[in-house]
């Protein structure tokens, strides 16, 4: 039931005097539920790194208290990381990469800034994908890559993508005046967003809003991997049964939920892609997963901690 070896916890029992067990007729200990939840409690608490000496005069509140610490603790370091990377880049405005110079006196007219309702930065204007290339601008410090072309062709993107290989993963949008439906298709599927002009100001400013708000996913993608998973499917599963036994049904529901959240997160790094767009769509996806699954992964433990319940294996 605790999942120690039977020598342990008579010497545990002799040394520190840990339980009052009774005994049968028989000559076997008779422990209660208090006794095994505050023994389950005290093994948990010592394979963390505490020490049975302190533990061993704790009543059981006092006890659950080091372990609401403890894993109060570990919530809040596991996701700084990245909670950190996010600020870093919410702290700047988005940097657009301007193919076209009309594009970018338009982009810094106050009217159009006035629409748009931010402050953007700009790199260039290029000339080209390959002008960009040779000025080595970092490709993972841009937000976007906004380009404006007269004539609008299929293979736009995979031309852009040859020339300017460090600009592959970065949003692409482009504004075009002429172009046919099938050009536009083909580019649409590869996740170029397009505009046909000419449009006013305020139909330019609400395209760019929609364009920057997939900078919101760049940070995801571009911070440290979550942390590998801590249990596998098969131990949570066991743990789910476990802890249907106890009035609280929280820590079934957790377990179910990691359960849920790994096989998203396996599924979102093995999901095919059409492009470059969609395997940044789906990194972001599986990052996502991975920090909600090692976020549910601290509470499982504060929670099976508070409840005296044997923790996943």
């Amino acid at each position: 039931m605790l999942r120690m070896p039977v020598a342990t916890l008579r010497n545990w029992e002799r040394r520190y005097r840990l339980t009052q067990a009774a005994l049968s007729a028989g000559g076997q200990r008779l422990y209660s539920a208090q006794d095994v939840r505050r023994l389950t409690l005290i093994r948990q608490l010592i394979e963390l790194g505490h020490a049975i000496g302190a533990l061993a005069p704790l009543d059981m509140a006092q006890l659950q208290q080091v372990a609401a610490t403890h894993a109060t603790a570990l919530a809040t370091t596991q996701p700084a990381g990245h909670a950190a990377a996010a600020n870093k880049t919410a702290a700047r405005p988005p940097r657009l990469l301007v193919i076209g110079e009309a594009l970018a006196v338009r982009l810094r007219s106050p009217a159009l800034l006035h629409q748009l309702g931010q402050t953007v930065e700009l790199l260039g204007p290029f000339d080209s994908a390959e002008q960009a290339a040779a000025a080595a601008v970092d490709g993972t410090a841009v937000d976007a890559v906004l380009a404006q072309v007269p004539q609008l062709h299929a293979d736009w993107r995979a031309a852009f993508d040859a020339a300017a290989p460090a600009f592959s993963a970065v949003p692409k949008a482009v504004l075009y005046s002429f172009a046919t439906e099938a050009a536009c298709n083909a580019l649409a599927g590869d996740g170029v967003q397009l505009l046909r002009e000419p449009q006013p100001d305020v139909v330019v400013a609400q395209w760019l809003r929609g364009l920057l708000a997939t900078r919101e996913m760049a940070p995801a993608a571009a911070s440290a991997p979550p942390p590998p998973r801590r249990w596998s499917v098969a131990a949570l599963a066991d743990f789910a049964r476990l802890s249907s036994t106890v009035a609280c049904e929280c820590p079934r529901h957790l377990a179910e939920l990691l359960v849920q959240l790994s096989h998203f997160e396996a599924y979102s790094i093995d999901c095919e892609h059409r492009n470059a767009a969609d395997a940044e769509l789906h990194a972001h996806l599986a990052a996502v997963a991975g920090r909600a699954r090692a976020s549910f992964e601290a509470a499982l433990e504060h929670l099976a901690l508070h409840e005296g319940l044997l923790l996943p294996r």
